[in-house]
């Protein structure tokens, strides 16, 4: 029944677990709009492009089955673009709320 949303509710799952970070830790990622656009843009370029080679030489494929259908020229799908720009935020969030709650429990045991 909803097997066509499959890649797109992987992503979903990805952001739900990851988005709370950024109101209840405050961590500020979000908010940083120009900073995390030229952090990601760059590697998902390099990643769109080696998705497009790949999947014009043969060596990789999508399950249209499990694909809204939108697909972009060269033959990458919506959800392949999404995924190099969601799971990139992901990892920025999940790597600063470390940073910042160990920062600030270092802050807490200096005299």
């Amino acid at each position: 029944m909803l097997k066509h949303l499959t890649y797109l509710l992987v992503l979903a799952g990805c952001l739900f677990g990851a988005l709370w970070l950024e109101p209840l830790l405050k961590v500020g990622v979000l908010r940083q709009v120009r900073r995390l656009t030229l952090t990601i843009a760059p590697v998902a370029a390099v990643f769109v492009v080696w998705d497009l080679l790949a999947i014009r030489a043969g060596h990789w494929t999508f399950d249209p089955a499990q694909m809204l259908g939108v697909v972009f020229p060269g033959g990458l799908p919506l959800e392949e673009v999404l995924f190099f720009l969601v799971v990139p935020v992901c990892a920025i969030l999940g790597f600063e709320a470390t940073r910042q709650t160990l920062l600030r429990l270092a802050a807490r045991r200096r005299p």
